[in-house]
């Protein structure tokens, strides 16, 4: 070091030649050597390709690998650079034979590049090949093996090298000529692809296979003669053709890689995508489409999703239509009309602020609040239903009067809560259309959502009854994505877990399409919690199901959103949604949760708490917060003569001879529907003639509604037709007298229906009662 010293001061201008050339050598290598833009590529969680985006140069460049497959390496080492593992970057002899038969030929006939100079030769794109160049090259080669390991340059030979046409890269190479990845390739295949970058015109179909063929060859010989490969390995090697012509790569999810591409654009990406599952979904939602087809119906989306890891396992944004039907675009995260879908939450919010339990009547009858009159799907009312038929038959206006019992605000604060985010807008822009498809959706949100209420379930299971704080978690299809599912806690986030299980109970119920409809007599069959929805006007149809362990997710209609006669959920989403589960690992149900639930006294007749003059009660469990609830208000006791045909009171009939008979009774507009579809439901009987009656009647109007315009259809000699007027009376036997702007227009007994005719404008109908109760209605005639 002392001696070193003193050199130093004694040749200072040599030592600072030297210094001075050392910082060059040092920097004269750029730091990214290549800056050529790469394809997107998407590859399945077993590392399949899964599709791939050309480059924006036009040219198929993966993005580089950190490995290359052995067999390739072999082929490629024993091509062009033998002693790769021993020369500092150059090859002294290689350059001297080289050098010795370009200067005997007067011509450039052999170029003695090690793989280290052919690498630097691509990254110095457009350089002439002259003795100057090649100089340079040698010089950066050196840096470029103090810099990077063999393995690392022979990797970035690979990644680099070009393969003919617009193939550029071992990996883009093999997809493109042999359809699969460079790992499985044979070793004749391997030998094609090694020969290649040394004349990469070579693989043109059609042109110059002999030659490609005898290098190929030669070099297969070789690995037989240094015992690479056995005799029967290049007997068979040898024996295999060339490819004739590129193959167009897989693309079997085109939708997530366009979603990849604009955040990951140039890079490789590991996807959570089954591709197995996608694959043979891809098949389902083709053989749907040349149905649906045929009624001018284009559109098919599906989305799968793992509910304990929330990986995206299947993504189809679009059915393999055509450009003018929109087939590149991913319908998956576009807002639509949801339907019916949002029903579900409706229902849970209910069950989870103690406002409903599951099988609790609601009302199914003519109903209008303000101008907005919904119906249900089949134009026809039950009267009353249980909550849960109403969920599982999709009933339109229960679902509203439940909304508007419920509170808009309310339940648009728990559909906050789950993120969807196309509500936009306040809860009074949607009103209590809201809960029937008033408001928009995406397919990804409402499967994010239905995910989350299972995960919910499963964790409150399999975590001593507690709740994750962040469950309602964004779904992942990155494969390098982390979910985080936040911190155990005594409280729920949303949902607690009694009212999520109770809805899927009753979601189970749902009618199957067709082909299912006899699903539980077959041991293959799974319970699965689904839902259906069909927007207003046919434009989208929905259905999404959940199992214990996966969610699927399925949108049919048309991307311009024109609507189609027969696009209805249950018919078109709804046997796409059960041909998914059934390609699906069976799942069990869920867990009871017993915690949150509690066992009470439940009436059959009404589903509310039996109270003490229920009749026929059984032992049910409700969610915790449903204990709330009111006792069943409609059973009452009603006093009955000996015969029990006729009610008494202490007017006509001595005390001891009363009986006190419980008795299940609806409100009259309820009862009239409830009886048409019911022919076990009794009315009460009626008061015996001796008898003094006591108050408690009531009657309602069943057509028209109130504040209604009503337009008069006229026949075939251009009459006006008849308005029929109805009304429903708690004791059809007492006489009604109808009045029309006071005028006395007639009387009615036991079926009490009068046809009028109005004029045109603004009425005051008046029905009043025998025992002098009054019921009156404001129409509006119209011709």
């Amino acid at each position: 070091m002392y001696r070193l010293i003193r050199y130093v001061k004694r040749n200072r201008k040599k030592s600072l030649v030297v210094l001075a050339l050392l910082i060059a050598y040092y920097f004269c290598l750029p730091r990214q050597l290549f800056k050529d833009p790469a394809a997107t590529v998407i590859t399945g969680n077993s590392n399949e390709l899964l599709g791939a985006l050309i480059a924006d140069d036009g040219q198929w460049r993966f993005p580089e690998s950190d490995s290359i497959p052995d067999k390739f390496k072999t082929c490629i080492l024993q091509f062009e650079d033998e002693y790769f593992y021993k020369h500092p970057g150059f090859n002294p002899i290689s350059i001297f034979k080289a050098l010795k038969q370009n200067l005997n030929s007067g011509s450039v006939k052999r170029g003695g590049s090690t793989i280290t100079q052919q690498v630097i030769r691509l990254s110095r794109k457009g350089q002439s090949r002259t003795y100057i160049e090649k100089f340079k090259e040698i010089i950066l080669a050196t840096r470029l093996e103090l810099r990077l390991s063999k393995d690392n340059i022979l990797n970035l030979y690979a990644s680099h090298a070009p393969f003919g046409g617009n193939v550029v890269g071992i990996d883009a190479a093999s997809w493109r000529y042999f359809n699969r990845s460079s790992y499985n390739l044979s070793w004749a295949e391997s030998a094609t692809l090694a020969v290649l970058p040394n004349a990469p015109s070579l693989i043109y179909p059609g042109k110059k296979q002999k030659h490609l063929l005898n290098k190929r060859n030669r070099l297969l010989k070789k690995l037989f003669k240094n015992g690479t490969i056995d005799e029967l390995t290049y007997e068979l090697s040898i024996a295999e053709g060339l490819p004739q012509k590129p193959y167009p790569l897989p693309q079997s999810a085109p939708h997530l890689l366009q979603k990849v591409a604009k955040k990951n654009k140039g890079e490789r990406i590991k996807t959570t995508i089954d591709i197995s599952l996608q694959k043979q979904a891809n098949i389902i939602v083709k053989q749907h489409y040349n149905l649906l087809k045929q009624n001018e119906i284009y559109n098919i989306s599906v989305l799968v999703l793992d509910v304990n890891t929330r990986e995206v396992l299947t993504y189809i944004g679009n059915s393999p239509t055509d450009k003018a039907h929109q087939k590149s675009v991913d319908i998956i995260d576009k807002p639509r009309s949801t339907g019916s879908i949002l029903k579900p939450f409706l229902y849970t919010s209910m069950l989870d602020a103690g406002d409903l339990l599951p099988n609790t009547l609601v009302a199914d009858v003519p109903t209008q609040f303000g101008s907005y009159q919904p119906e249900n799907f089949n134009q026809s009312y039950d009267g009353a239903v249980h909550a849960n038929e109403a969920l599982s038959r999709s009933l339109n206006v229960p679902a509203v009067r439940m909304l508007q019992d419920f509170g808009l605000d309310r339940f648009y604060h728990y559909l906050k809560q789950l993120k969807l985010k196309d509500l936009r807008y306040n809860a009074n822009h949607y009103g209590l259309s809201l809960v029937l498809g008033g408001a928009e959706s995406n397919l990804w949100d409402l499967c994010k959502s239905y995910a989350a209420m299972a995960s919910t379930l499963n964790h409150y299971n399999e975590n001593s009854s507690q709740y994750f704080t962040n469950e309602f978690i964004q779904p992942i299809y990155n494969s390098e994505s982390n979910i985080n599912f936040g911190k155990l806690t005594n409280e729920k986030t949303v949902f607690d877990a009694a009212s999520i299980y109770l809805t899927f109970e009753s979601m189970k119920q749902v009618n199957r399409p067709e082909s299912d409809e006899s699903w539980e007599f077959y041991d293959s069959s799974q319970d699965i919690a689904w839902k259906t929805g069909t927007s207003f006007g046919f434009r989208d149809a929905w259905a999404i199901g959940t199992t214990k362990d996966y969610v699927v997710g399925v949108w049919v209609g048309n991307a311009d959103g024109e609507g189609r006669p027969g696009l209805v959920g249950v018919q078109t989403a709804a046997p796409i949604l059960f041909d998914i589960f059934d390609i699906l690992p069976k799942s069990d149900w869920f867990s009871k949760p017993y915690d949150e639930m509690f066992e009470v006294n439940i009436c059959k007749k009404s589903g509310y708490r039996a109270s003490s003059i229920c009749d026929d009660t059984e032992q049910r469990y409700i969610q915790v917060s449903g204990q709330k609830t009111e006792p069943c208000p409609f059973h009452k006791l009603v006093h009955l003569d000996t015969s029990q045909r006729f009610q008494v009171n202490s007017s006509c009939e001595a005390i001891s001879n009363i009986n006190n008979t419980p008795w299940f009774v609806l409100p009259p507009l309820q009862a009239y529907y409830f009886q048409n579809k019911n022919p076990f439901y009794k009315p009460l009987p009626p008061y015996r003639n001796d008898c003094t009656e006591s108050s408690g009647v009531s009657m309602e109007f069943i057509y028209p509604n109130q504040q209604s315009t009503i337009f008069l259809p006229k026949d075939f000699d251009g009459n006006t037709n008849d308005l029929v007027l109805k009304v429903a009376h708690s004791k059809p036997e007492l006489e009604l007298y109808w009045y029309i702007d006071n005028q006395f227009v007639g009387s009615t007994k036991d079926i009490h229906d009068m046809a009028v005719l109005p004029s045109d404008g603004e009425h005051i109908i008046t029905v009043v009662d025998a025992l002098g109760n009054e019921l009156k209605h404001k129409i509006t005639i119209s011709e």
